[in-house]
């Protein structure tokens, strides 16, 4: 089936043929009928699925050939998401999906400053794309009415619950008409999961999208051995074996990240971060300089796996192994998107080879192992300019200093 044998306005079926889409993916193919049809979809599909053209297609059909009111009414539909990457992405995918039609779209999140959303949304919009924390201020300060909302949209509902926004999400439900569409996407599902999405839904069709391999057949992925504290030369190589290429770098916390973009920096390797504890000004920028290729290393945290979208990603790295199984193919499936293929490699110290079992028990498939030699590692460690210092001797040197310096103060209190 072609998208043009669908039931959707023709403006919408014009941006599809212009940005090249012709056949719908397995999820696409299996909501957008009943979306359509104004039914409640509970969907189980795995990242780079195609899951937000799915309910953003027939969203925005339905809404561009019904007949509206004034957009000061209040917003039509609302899609809540669990990461200001992943609302400003959203939006910009409705966006462009929605060109020549009638229907306007506008994301606000939080780190930045609420008036100025605020003045944007007196505007009126059909469609918000939001994190939940910033929904909540907002109706809750009186700047934003759900009461007129028509379809609900719950997208990566796994991690938005990960995050801690089941409470923020409960009490939003309770400001939406009762008469809604609502469609919840998520990757995966366990019992907390379950109890909110049947809470919302109403007689849903369910669709599950489980391939064999949860792995995307178009990435090729290894498992590199070494120290903990060989990890940064080894990233250092992978770079500039592959000056051209763009790497999307997985750390595992927002300071560690900070310290390897340092040991980067020391090297003379240009990267940014993205992570929690970043302005959001400072978030996009680094998306925007990340996917136009002024930089070609971003150095992210888990809590961007599902926010990150970036087209022609050469390589993800794992530069720490992650504690969740299902965070493995999240972070991977950054790159082998739509027909392009992607290479992954995971650096894996001996301490997180139980994390390595787990993966391997979560995707069904041993990981093509990479053994480096004595020799070779020696070899990486000598070819970097961070080698020739000596950081343990200058570790040392400092707290020796910090200690005199100490000492020094105490006898300058005792004298007074």
């Amino acid at each position: 089936m072609k998208f043009s044998d669908y039931n959707i306005a023709p403006e919408v079926k014009q941006n599809l043929e212009t940005m090249g889409f012709k056949r719908p993916t397995d999820i696409q193919y299996k909501a957008i009928p009943h979306i359509l049809k104004g039914e409640d979809v509970l969907a189980i599909a795995q990242t780079g699925t195609g899951k937000t053209a799915a309910f953003a297609i027939p969203i925005i059909s339905q809404l561009h050939v019904r007949k509206t009111s004034s957009r000061s009414l209040g917003i039509r539909c609302v899609v809540m998401v669990p990461t200001r990457e992943l609302a400003v992405q959203i939006a910009e995918a409705f966006q462009e999906l929605a060109r020549h039609t009638k229907v306007r779209i506008y994301a606000v999140t939080g780190g930045v400053e609420q008036d100025p959303q605020i003045a944007r949304l007196e505007k009126g919009f059909d469609i918000l794309v939001a994190t939940p924390g910033r929904v909540f201020d907002l109706v809750h300060q009186g700047h934003l009415r759900l009461d007129r909302v028509e379809m609900l949209v719950l997208d990566e509902a796994d991690h938005m619950l990960a995050l801690g926004f089941l409470n923020d999400i409960r009490d939003l439900i309770r400001h939406l008409p009762k008469q809604r569409q609502t469609l919840f996407f998520s990757a995966t599902i366990d019992e907390t999961i379950k109890k909110l999405a049947y809470s919302l839904v109403r007689n849903p069709i369910r669709i599950q999208i489980s391939p064999s391999n949860p792995v995307n057949t178009n990435i090729s992925h290894a498992i590199a051995f070494m120290e903990m504290d060989d990890k940064r030369f080894f990233l250092e190589r992978l770079i500039k074996e592959n000056a051209e290429a763009k790497l999307l770098v997985f750390i595992r916390t927002k300071v560690r990240a900070e310290r390897v973009m340092l040991a980067m920096e020391r090297v003379g390797i240009e990267t940014m971060t993205i992570h929690g504890d970043k302005e959001q000004q400072d978030r996009q920028q680094a998306m925007r300089s990340f996917r136009n290729g002024t930089v070609k290393v971003l150095i992210a945290t888990d809590i961007s796996a599902r926010g990150i979208d970036v087209p022609n990603v050469d390589y993800v790295v794992n530069y720490d192994m992650p504690e969740q199984p299902e965070n493995y193919v999240h972070r991977i499936g950054r790159t082998g998107r739509g027909d392009k293929k992607g290479k992954a490699v995971s650096f894996c110290a001996p301490e997180e080879e139980k994390l390595l079992r787990e993966i391997e028990a979560y995707i069904g498939d041993p990981i093509e192992s990479i053994i480096f030699s004595d020799d070779e590692r020696q070899i990486t460690r000598a070819l970097s300019p961070e080698s020739k210092i000596d950081l343990k001797a200058l570790m040392k040197e400092v707290a020796e200093f910090e200690e005199t310096a100490g000492k020094k103060k105490g006898k300058v209190k005792k004298k007074k």
